[in-house]
């Protein structure tokens, strides 16, 4: 029994790779057994993993440096999932596209029809993981130093794959969206790749759900004039909205 319990918080902490958390009811379905059991397989921290408010998600004691498991993880998840529906719809056939790092993006690339053929390029480690399973995508990965807190690679030397590809769209995370900062994330060392995608880029999307108006974090991405579009769950306050539109930045929120 105690073998048959390690593996299924094994299974779970390998799907948390994916995504920020999962409802109880995914854990069962995906590990297919009851609620129940798994209420009892983790009364506790185990192996990172954790149950809480009825949604399994990492120990954030024990990954307080990763930022989507301090204030990320309380999002709405079935927010960013109808978010995915609409930045999904924007990519063409035959697009290149790069997506950013985030725990919103994964859900993006799910949400992509397999059928469609399209290149991509990343930094993050668990959008290439989402990426890799659909089928007609040809994947490039950016390479260089591997940071745990937010799971991006970064480049050693000044070149890099951006620098020899024109994205016909980029998808940006943002953590933040203010009126007086704009676009903000919680890593500096984020900013380098999305500033060159930004430059790359002939649509230049930004992405975040409706918890991330008002808030402004560490590290400054830029003012919303480097957006073409916002791929959102529901449309920005009116103070941000107007702002937005005086950036000439489009609306994509259902």
């Amino acid at each position: 029994m105690e073998t048959r319990r390690d593996d299924r918080i094994t299974r779970l902490a390998q799907a948390l790779k994916r995504t920020d958390k999962l409802h109880l009811k995914e854990a069962a379905q995906l590990l297919g057994v009851s609620e129940m059991t798994i209420r009892r397989d983790l009364p506790a921290a185990a192996n990172g993993v954790v149950l809480l408010g009825g949604y399994i998600m990492r120990d954030p004691r024990q990954h307080i440096a990763h930022y989507f498991v301090s204030d990320q993880q309380n999002l709405n998840v079935s927010k960013k999932q109808q978010l995915a529906q609409y930045a999904a719809a924007l990519i063409e056939p035959n697009d290149t596209v790069f997506f950013d790092c985030g725990t919103t993006l994964p859900l993006v690339v799910d949400a992509i029809d397999n059928d469609l053929p399209f290149t991509a390029i990343c930094s993050a480690i668990n959008t290439f993981l989402a990426l890799k399973e659909k089928p007609n995508c040809r994947v490039i990965l950016s390479g260089g130093e591997f940071h745990a807190d937010n799971a991006v690679f970064t480049p050693l030397e000044q070149v890099t794959v951006l620098d020899a590809l024109c994205p016909t769209k980029a998808f940006i995370s943002a953590a933040g969206m203010d009126v007086r900062q704009g676009a903000t994330c919680y890593n500096l060392n984020e900013l380098p790749i999305k500033h060159l995608a930004l430059q790359r880029a002939q649509t230049r999307i930004m992405v975040g759900d409706s918890s991330k108006y008002g808030k402004v974090l560490p590290a400054r991405i830029g003012d919303f004039s480097l957006f073409d579009i916002l791929v959102s769950d529901s449309p920005p306050p009116p103070a941000l909205l107007k702002v937005m539109q005086a950036a000439e930045v489009k609306l994509c929120c259902g």
